[in-house]
């Protein structure tokens, strides 16, 4: 387990919340940043990499197949984890590891004509397959051998805020006793891949 982690264990329920951005209501793409908490404390903040202008263009331009790394750090400003979305036309990916650069997993991406469909793969295997169908697009459960070990759901942020700006809010609800704590740090970055690969507009 990274020892700079908190004690994901101690909760089964997270939220992931992006943080609003004043210029996407003039339609400009900035660097996407979310807050972790655990009931009404922050316990951690994520962030995407990369002030300059290159990255600015790629944001613009590219969206969510671009190149590009997300960090993640406690609230004091430590680094808890890292995570590398490599380009991908298709089939996007996102490896994630932890502050001393040990791999704790990665998202995978699967074909899927009417579900949205990924896998989550930690260091020791499959942490378990994501699956939204088309009537539920909100809800992303996490089954492994046919037992739901977590679930991601976007939450209603209201007319105005869904319209204007991609600042999202994300549950993250975990089945007690089923993951360990570099696991569960693997599905709350599976909720910054939904929310890049499903709910921004540009990413």
């Amino acid at each position: 387990m990274s020892s700079r982690l908190p004690d994901l264990t101690a909760s089964n329920e997270y939220v992931v919340r992006q943080r609003r951005e004043l210029a996407e209501l003039f339609g400009f793409e900035t660097r996407n940043k979310y807050e972790v908490l655990a009931g009404p404390e922050r316990i951690a903040l994520a962030a995407e990499k990369g002030r300059g202008f290159g990255a600015a263009l790629g944001r613009q331009f590219l969206g969510h197949f671009r190149t590009f790394e997300l960090a993640m750090l406690s609230p004091t400003g430590e680094l808890l984890l890292e995570a590398v979305h490599p380009f991908r036309w298709f089939f996007k990916e996102l490896h994630v590891r932890s502050q001393d650069g040990r791999d704790l997993g990665h998202l995978q991406q699967r074909f899927g004509i009417v579900k949205r469909k990924f896998e989550v793969l930690g260091e020791r295997g499959d942490i378990g397959s994501v699956s939204s169908p088309i009537w539920t697009p909100w809800t992303f459960k996490i089954e492994r051998l046919g037992t739901e070990v977590a679930r991601i759901e976007k939450k209603w942020s209201g007319l105005l805020k869904e319209a204007f700006t991609d600042a999202d809010t994300f549950r993250v609800v975990f089945a007690q006793g089923a993951l360990t704590t570099d696991e569960r740090a693997v599905v709350l970055m599976a909720a910054i891949f939904v929310d890049l690969n499903y709910f921004e507009k540009k990413a």
